[in-house]
């Protein structure tokens, strides 16, 4: 009997120390996310997924709470809601990939191979191009472009005689062919690369989800995209040392082949010019219809603000928190203990998905800001005109209270420019334009929900607006 007893005992301290031990830790269910499979077998959520990401998650958020998993498309996607937790995920490259969701998207939507192109070499490239001493470069040749563009925007008529369009084409158009110029230095076909870019840029979500067939339609847009982006089309000679042959020279030295460069050349174009068009629509468009931000700005470029810029910039602030949608997506590649913020820890499985989707938290949490749906011209404002960046959310300060660009290293490269090149324009067009809209009290039109987790935002319609050179 005492036998026994020693052997109980040493198989009790045996278990325990097992136990004990991380190799040996036990998962319970409880602790992995809750699980929302849909009714349709496979299938799950993706079509309610794919129509309005936003409205969706929103109504999982209110379900489940910061953190659930659902079924999309044979996928099983962990959604985390809680910004104070971003952390555990954007800061583990270990246990959270990028780089194999980026190749399946990039191949699905620009038919771009997947390349024995480094991802590290590729964006410290694109640092180099985009920040420190090139970034001046770069603002000057955008801003010297779209003056240009602004004063001969009337297209033979009197600049005294006003003009009607959507401010989104004009915006759209206006910055999408600074930017072709700046970039790619061609001034023959500028307006027809925008052109066919919106045919594109139209399809790109539904090409991305793998919900549209491959037809004609696509193909054209896209094989006339490769023809005005050709390295051979577009180099302007021996003494040209544009960004685009500056990049082709790059992909050659990677061993990329003239092929392949054309199809990246199109993945550059829609990543530098699908921001910019629809923040600054978004921005003159509140402008437009919010008389007292409109005379926060005017008052800032009469020199009569304290501060200069500061409007400017908490106007912009508020615009991407409303507009910007970015959808952060990560591949569990090992299996992930998740810790949160409030303490609870969730199993993550190897081979699942994981999504941050900011503009729910913290950009439209009434926890962070007041009537978040509501433009507050001065919510990124305190009462001494200072830009306010302290915001809370559960009693303690917010990292994040807004994620217009992504965050953590795979942060978007081109931030600094696209920020500038948007002043810019707005600048720009307040100065040179009598610019109105042609119903005093039309509103802005709804987002596109379809655009959810693609960036900016663009409008479902337009907001009609007239506009004239001013006098001088």
């Amino acid at each position: 009997l005492k036998s026994k007893s020693r052997i109980s005992k040493y198989y009790l301290n045996f278990i325990s120390t097992l136990s004990n031990h991380s190799l040996f830790t036990v998962i319970p269910y409880q602790y992995q996310p809750p699980l929302d499979e849909g009714w349709i077998p496979w299938l799950g959520h993706a079509i309610e997924f794919g129509k309005d990401a936003a409205k969706f998650l929103a109504r999982m958020k209110e379900k489940h709470g910061d953190i659930f998993t659902v079924r999309v498309a044979g996928l099983r996607v962990t959604v985390l809601l809680d910004p104070h937790s971003f952390d555990s995920v954007l800061n583990d490259r270990d246990s959270f990939d990028f780089t194999r969701i980026r190749s399946q998207v990039i191949q699905k939507v620009f038919r771009l191979q997947p390349t024995n192109i480094e991802p590290t070499l590729e964006r410290k490239w694109m640092e180099q191009h985009f920040q420190g001493c090139s970034l001046p470069k770069l603002s000057s040749s955008m801003n010297t472009h779209l003056q240009t563009l602004l004063l001969h925007c009337h297209n033979g008529s009197a600049p005294s005689e006003w003009k009607q369009e959507g401010l989104f084409d004009l915006c759209y158009s206006l910055l999408f062919r600074a930017g072709y110029l700046t970039f790619f230095e061609r001034t023959d076909n500028a307006a027809v690369a925008y052109q066919e870019f919106r045919k594109f840029d139209n399809l790109l979500t539904k090409l991305a989800r793998g919900s549209l067939r491959r037809g004609k339609k696509v193909s054209h847009s896209q094989e006339r995209l490769w023809e005005l982006l050709s390295p051979c089309g577009l180099r302007g000679g021996s003494e040209s040392s544009t960004w685009q042959q500056s990049y082709c020279d790059f992909l050659q030295q990677e061993g990329i082949n003239a092929d392949m460069q054309k199809k990246a050349l199109l993945l550059q174009l829609w990543t530098t010019q699908c921001n910019a068009g629809p923040a600054a629509f978004w921005l003159l468009g509140f402008l437009l219809t919010h008389p007292e931000a409109m005379e926060a700005v005017k008052s800032e470029i009469r020199g009569l603000s304290t501060r200069r810029d500061t409007s400017f910039q908490h106007i912009l602030s508020e615009t991407l928190r409303l507009t910007a949608a970015v959808m952060i997506r990560r591949e569990v590649v090992q299996d992930k203990i998740l810790d949160m913020a409030n303490g609870k820890r969730y199993h993550l499985r190897r081979g699942d998905r994981v999504c941050l989707f900011p503009f729910l938290s913290p950009q439209m949490d009434p926890q962070i800001h007041q009537e978040p749906q509501t433009f507050k011209y001065d919510r990124f404002l305190n009462d001494d005109m200072t830009v306010k960046d302290e915001f809370y959310k559960d009693g303690k300060k917010l990292k994040y209270c807004s994620m217009p660009w992504g965050a953590g290293k795979n942060s978007c490269v081109g931030k600094e420019f696209a920020i500038s090149t948007i002043k810019q324009f707005v600048f720009l067009a307040l100065t040179h334009l009598d610019l109105e809209p042609c119903d005093p009290e039309a509103k802005l039109p709804p987002v596109n929900p379809s655009r959810y987790g693609f960036g900016m935002l663009q409008p479902d319609g337009d907001l009609q607006v007239r506009y004239r050179l001013k006098r001088t």
